[in-house]
């Protein structure tokens, strides 16, 4: 592992950020941000997803930085093996970027992806840890930190505050003072040491995302003795993934229906929906986004003459009826 003494140090290791954060929390915001606004830095960024088809990738702007999406797993379980090859394909085109972002899934306990960079001996020796941003849901949060967990599962949104280097407190927009500052107290309970920021729309200063150098080992060792040495922890597996892709042009009345009936009886149950739309009548993309029953659907660039006008939809949460939602999605084509 890289010393002070040793040439491969921090001035030539490549910086890696991990933004992680719960699910709708604004990660993607944020990284359409850093990688739109003029900061100097060329970025490579990894993406992963929970579930069997990708959204996120097509909600990054298009850049000309280097985008690997990750799917179908946790980035800090099952395919951490898959990050580590990604990470050393990145490193043999090291010339064209100066950085690396990793997104996390909202359902990711930052400290496994952390523990990557300290015992892959190979990774250790070409990047180095910059720190770990976490986007905090100003509305939601604190639902997913009192919810109680069976003994031995992780509470992945905790996990997510304890091992931030900066806490990015977004959608100020949707509480009041008195509620953010009772927030923001409980999240220095939890870790006090960590920068703290206030957004809306996830608008910082990047100069106090990038670069920051804000990664301690000790301070993770203090956390968890065992966070070089183990390897084992589970997620609450209550939580899955619906994937429904349907070709064809969407009613808006009917989708505007069945989404308002849907999200207000099985809010509590349903963390996250997102989805890319083809509304009939509209040769724009539609960008769905829900946390729990908030909802808001925006347009986006046309499609392209060698793009299906196909729909893509992810509902993540708890007691989530396939069948039912591949049905009830089918009836709002028109």
């Amino acid at each position: 592992m890289p010393t002070d003494d040793d040439p491969t140090d921090l001035e030539t290791r490549v910086p890696v950020t991990v933004l992680t954060g719960f699910l709708g929390a604004g990660k993607t915001t944020l990284l359409n941000r850093i990688l739109t606004e003029q900061h100097g830095r060329r970025i490579a960024v990894i993406e992963n997803e929970f579930g069997e088809i990708g959204i996120d990738d097509a909600l990054v702007i298009e850049a000309d930085e280097e985008i690997f999406e990750m799917n179908n797993g946790c980035i800090c379980c099952t395919v951490r093996g898959d990050l580590i090859r990604i990470l050393g394909n990145l490193m043999k085109r090291r010339d064209r970027f100066d950085a690396i972002i990793i997104e996390t899934t909202g359902l990711a306990d930052p400290a496994p992806v952390a523990q990557t960079f300290f015992v892959d001996e190979e990774v250790a020796s070409q990047l180095s840890l910059d720190a770990i941003i976490t986007v905090i849901d100003a509305r939601h949060v604190l639902t997913h930190l009192d919810e109680t967990r069976p003994e031995g599962i992780e509470n992945e949104a905790l996990e997510q505050i304890a091992f931030a280097d900066r806490i990015i407190v977004n959608k100020t927009d949707l509480v009041d003072s008195d509620a953010l500052d009772e927030l923001e107290q409980r999240l220095r309970a939890i870790n006090p040491l960590a920068g703290m920021m206030r957004a809306q729309h996830a608008n910082v200063d990047l100069d106090q995302v990038l670069g920051i150098g804000g990664f301690d080992l000790a301070r993770a060792l203090d956390l968890d003795p065992a966070f070089l040495t183990s390897t084992d922890h589970q997620h609450d597996l209550s939580v899955t993934s619906v994937a429904i892709e349907l070709p064809g042009e969407v009613d808006l009345k009917r989708l505007n229906d069945w989404l308002g009936t849907f999200l207000s009886t099985q809010a509590v149950d349903v963390f996250r929906t997102k989805g890319i739309l083809a509304i009939r009548g509209d040769d724009r993309r539609h960008v769905f986004q829900a946390v729990h029953m908030l909802f808001d659907s925006q347009a986006d660039r046309p499609w392209r003459a060698d793009e299906d006008r196909t729909n893509r939809l992810v509902f993540i949460g708890r007691n989530l009826d396939r069948a039912e939602l591949e049905r009830s999605f089918a009836a709002c084509i028109a």
